[in-house]
């Protein structure tokens, strides 16, 4: 199929188990080369940008004219021919452009027209996140085969609406457009805003200064625009008698698909891997299988990439691979770690350390905070995640970096607190593969 970039798929593991081993642990590593010039692309694209304009937008009043002229600077962004909306998010959702529901091609006079009309919004009312999405998802429902892609950007929690009727609004949604999120000042819940952007596998993050807000909206726009192909899956098939223990993305963030499966025939099951441009991500598949004999070699899963058909054709296989298990009563062979293995486990165990450490901290269990925190500081350190390092200094002083041996600060500025939890599934390759 024209207009795709070129896949591969390699997979990183210790095949060897001992007598009676079950586990078996594997990275996928996913690399799409050789994205086509945006001229060249079948594929077309869907963009609507999703402002928070409820009345809490107004204070400090720089936060709204920052998010108006990030807005309009996305829509500069979007290149002629995408199909784009903007939405304004308050206690319901409203079209800001075009008036009636519906997407509009991209050119001079509909990127003048959206921008204009943009300077006319004025903040009001209330918070419900789930209206807004509800309303993203009824714009992109005439667009299914093409690049899905949604900006959420609001400062404040989803006071309007119940958890169970948000949670509705992500099963609706689901599968059907990726969404990032972003939260501006210190007033929205990180934990909220992750739980949209994972089941719309979009990426969070803090924007705690208004200035900064253009900046992002650019780099996530032409993030979007540099897709070329659409609903990519992992599609994992196990033997009959094991048992699929888990899917984890774990590059450029730790994120659990397990939950995400879809049947695809006999013993296997897609997982969504969203959009692609030209870039790398790697997975974490962990399959149980039954122990088998020594000498015995099994293969534990296979493991395809896969892109559905246009309009319910034929789909289309990119790469596969094998994940095997073969026992061994050699000792030497059997208790080898491999070390991207172990890199990435470390990375994930990172992500929840510094989770449960703010919680727990949030929660006055200062003794968890400071070993959960501390597990964290020395995981960021072993595997050269200084990005992480530096925003935990920013929450605990650290006196031995290696064994983790820290004292929590009495004061921390809730944005580095923020910064932290929401950047905490950020991850790094190991500093053999370049960073």
């Amino acid at each position: 199929m024209s207009g795709n970039p070129d896949f591969t798929l390699t997979i990183d593991q210790n095949k060897y188990l001992p007598e009676g081993g079950r586990e078996v642990h594997a990275i996928v590593t996913v690399e799409a080369s050789g994205a086509p010039p945006v001229s060249a692309r079948s594929t077309s694209a869907a963009e609507v940008i999703i402002i928070d304009t409820s009345g809490s937008m107004d204070y400090p009043r720089t936060k709204m004219s920052a998010a108006i002229r990030a807005a309009q600077t996305a829509v500069d962004s979007l290149r002629d021919g995408v199909a784009f909306a903007v939405v304004s998010g308050s206690a319901r959702a409203r079209m800001v452009y075009p008036p009636g529901e519906e997407l509009v091609a991209a050119d001079a006079r509909t990127r003048q027209e959206a921008k204009a009309a943009l300077d006319g919004v004025r903040p009001a009312g209330g918070t419900a996140i789930g209206a807004w999405l509800s309303l993203a998802g009824r714009l992109f429902a005439p667009h299914r085969d093409g690049i899905r892609h949604a900006i959420l950007l609001t400062d404040g929690k989803n006071q309007h609406e119940s958890p169970e009727q948000l949670d509705a609004v992500l099963r609706q949604c689901d599968g059907h457009f990726v969404c990032d999120c972003r939260g501006i000042g210190t007033d929205w819940e990180v934990a909220e805003l992750r739980k949209v952007a994972s089941a719309m596998l979009g990426g969070v993050d803090i924007v705690a200064s208004p200035e900064d807000l253009v900046a992002d909206f650019r780099a996530m726009t032409e993030a979007a625009m540099g897709k070329a192909v659409a609903d990519v899956s992992l599609r994992v098939w196990t033997p009959q008698t094991a048992r699929l223990r888990f899917v984890k993305q774990v590059t450029p963030t730790v994120e659990d698909l397990t939950g995400k499966r879809v049947e695809a025939g006999p013993r296997a099951g897609d997982y969504p891997i969203g959009a692609w441009g030209s870039e790398s991500r790697d997975y974490h598949v962990s399959v149980e299988v039954p122990p088998g004999m020594v000498g015995q070699e099994l293969r534990a899963a296979w493991i395809k990439l896969v892109l559905p058909g246009a309009n319910g054709g034929e789909e289309q296989v990119l790469a596969t691979g094998n994940v095997l298990a073969e026992w061994t009563d050699d000792e030497a062979q059997s208790t080898r770690i491999n070390p991207r293995v172990a890199h990435f486990t470390g990375q994930a165990e990172l992500a929840d350390a510094i989770q449960q450490g703010l919680q727990a901290r949030k929660d006055g269990d200062l003794d968890t905070a400071t070993t959960r925190l501390g597990r964290a500081v020395a995981l960021a350190h072993e595997s050269g995640n200084e990005a992480i390092a530096g925003l935990l200094d920013k929450v605990v002083d650290v006196e031995d970096h290696a064994t983790g041996t820290v004292r929590l600060k009495k004061n921390v500025e809730k944005a580095d607190e923020m910064s932290l939890d929401t950047r905490s599934s950020k991850t790094v390759r190991t500093r053999k593969d370049g960073g």
